[in-house]
């Protein structure tokens, strides 16, 4: 029988060096939950949700971020135990359960009694990571995304975004989070895209920023320019833009059925390094 030794609290900003420290034993698996927690700190308010501790103050062993997207950090099965206690009295609010595939499986298996069955499950995503130079030729033409392109690059990224996820980002709010967050991305120099004559050919964007890590998100060329060479040359720009300017490991996860994305980053000079899962609502 399994014993809890405790249960989850919720975590404030004095609690932030101890929950960077806890995060940092694994820079690439949590650039995201870092990210987040260094650019804003833990006060719910500005996180944009809350983050859950496991352990006693000064002794933390695992983290959840229970925002838009639920995330568990470190989580072994007494900890998870205690996150899914809390999720499942609190009630779903996320629209995504990922992380490491051991502690997700595991979350969603003693929530999904209580939250209902998801609308997809992505059950094994590779994640890959590289901290060298591209071994391939970068495309010139992909560079930073400027403010007055937002409304080229838009529709480009609703459609990445539904052919990924399943659903457009449109609905519910209309896609004025999903707006908010594309416009910040070029704001702040980390949308990159290849634009030619108001087209756009290729994009991709570097979402979560640490000093030791970024991860790249939301690849995407045009239907009918693909095969054609334009994800790999894309994808060494933008890898060899963010070990410049972000962090020295890029990083990434990405279906495991999706096998010629997965091609294209070992193209690049990905590794594989760890499995995520993502429970989708």
């Amino acid at each position: 029988m399994m014993l809890r030794t405790s249960a989850s609290r919720v975590l404030d900003d004095s609690d932030r060096d101890e929950v960077l420290a806890l995060l940092d034993t694994d820079p690439v698996a949590n650039v995201f939950v870092s990210s987040r927690v260094r650019a804003v700190g833990l006060n719910p308010a500005r996180l944009g949700g809350q983050m859950w501790g496991f352990g006693a103050r000064g002794g933390l062993v695992s983290l959840c971020y229970a925002g838009a997207n639920m995330v568990p950090v470190n989580a072994g099965p007494e900890a998870v135990h205690a996150f899914a206690d809390r999720a499942r009295k609190q009630g779903r609010r996320c629209s995504s359960i990922v992380g490491p595939v051991d502690a997700v499986s595991l979350l969603w298996e003693r929530l999904e009694p209580h939250w209902g069955r998801a609308r997809a499950i992505r059950w094994a995503q590779p994640v890959m990571a590289t901290s060298r130079r591209p071994p391939v030729p970068a495309d010139p033409l992909v560079r930073r995304v400027r403010p007055e392109e937002f409304d080229i690059l838009l529709p480009a990224c609703v459609a990445m975004f539904t052919e990924e996820v399943g659903v457009s980002p449109n609905l519910g709010d209309g896609g004025a989070l999903y707006r908010t967050r594309v416009a910040e991305l070029i704001r702040i120099g980390r949308s990159y895209a290849r634009i030619d004559d108001g087209r756009v050919v290729f994009k991709a964007e570097v979402g979560a920023v640490t000093p030791q890590a970024c991860q790249i998100q939301g690849v995407w060329v045009a239907p009918e320019l693909r095969g054609k060479g334009h994800a790999v040359a894309g994808m060494a720009a933008v890898v060899e833009a963010a070990r410049s300017l972000f962090a020295p490991v890029v990083t990434l996860y990405v279906n495991d059925f999706n096998l010629s994305a997965r091609a294209v980053y070992r193209k690049v000079g990905f590794q594989e390094v760890d499995t995520f899962m993502s429970v989708l609502f």
